[in-house]
């Protein structure tokens, strides 16, 4: 049987993930959007593009949400999307809203799903569909890591004139300025990319992974980055409806790990079948930990903005 994969929110970054799910026809996608006939409209786009890429995945586009129905997977892209100035943190009032109402739809349409976030501010939205959900922390994770790690890849590769394939990297924390590529996990055919790279060389390349969303949303100046966000996205799709056991980063809910307890945080996790199996707690020297901690701080301090807005 066919698994079931759910994608609300059908703009840019929905719609994107969905077409490149169904290139990989990881199973049939149901895109949700509450624009009357836009969903329709893309998921009939999409239907007439496997003929000639040759995917045979059924795409429903709806406006009922409940049309969700025994989903395996849902992703939630729903929300506004960031203009030239703000930050994630900014989105906060507008997003919280939209969320709870989509994450309280989950809960009564798709009980068993694994719930992947995507809206932004990527980590409280996740910390506010973990609560709202009271789905067991592994059902519930947020894209951002492999994105963050795709930036700073991608960054190395053009700065070294390497293939993007010879580079491993890990940027843990938060989806926002305080996030941390670490320099001690990233390596370049197995080379510390710290031995590679003049140290400030190396550190202005981490701070244009930090602000390369801020930089997409000022060039586009309508919109923000969807392409790699997407790919991300059925990344840590294809790492569970396959049982893959990957290792990648991942936003999850933490209980203790690294030391931190009710919050949720980008840390290296491996997904498969169950979604999050297990958090892999790294050795981090005292720079990077002292840096993964700011980083909660700051996580923390967002996320105790959704009882203010009385969202939680």
């Amino acid at each position: 049987m066919k698994k079931k994969i759910a994608v609300i929110g059908a703009g840019q970054v929905g719609g994107t993930t969905a077409e490149l799910l169904a290139m990989e026809e990881l199973g049939d996608i149901v895109l949700v959007d509450i624009i009357e006939g836009m969903p329709m409209g893309k998921a009939l786009d999409l239907m007439h593009m496997g003929p000639i890429y040759g995917y045979d995945t059924q795409i429903i586009g709806t406006n009922n949400i409940a049309d969700i129905q025994g989903a395996d997977i849902v992703v939630i892209t729903s929300g506004v999307p960031r203009k030239p100035g703000m930050s994630r943190e900014d989105l906060i009032t507008t997003n919280a809203k939209i969320v709870r109402e989509v994450t309280e739809n989950v809960v009564k349409y798709a009980p068993n799903s694994i719930l992947i976030m995507v809206a932004n501010p990527l980590d409280a939205m996740t910390y506010l569909a973990y609560k709202v959900s009271k789905f067991p922390k592994n059902r519930v994770m947020g894209m951002a890591g492999i994105l963050d790690s795709a930036r700073f890849r991608a960054f190395l590769a053009m700065e070294l004139k390497v293939s993007v394939k010879s580079i491993n990297a890990f940027v843990l924390g938060s989806h926002g300025d305080t996030m941390v590529p670490s320099k001690t996990y990233t390596t370049v055919g197995g080379v510390p990319v710290k031995d590679l790279l003049p140290k400030e060389k190396l550190d202005a390349i981490i701070e244009r992974t930090q602000k390369a969303g801020g930089e997409i949303v000022a060039l586009l100046k309508t919109g923000s980055a969807y392409y790699a966000p997407s790919a991300a996205v059925v990344q840590m799709v294809k790492a569970i409806l396959l049982d893959k056991k990957e290792l990648l980063p991942c936003t999850v809910y933490v209980e203790g790990e690294y030391g931190l307890t009710d919050t949720v945080m980008g840390l290296p996790v491996i997904l498969g079948a169950n979604g999050v199996e297990k958090i892999v707690e790294f050795k981090l020297p005292p720079d990077e930990h002292e840096a993964l901690m700011k980083s909660a701080e700051a996580i923390k301090k967002t996320c105790q903005e959704l009882y203010t807005l009385k969202v939680l």
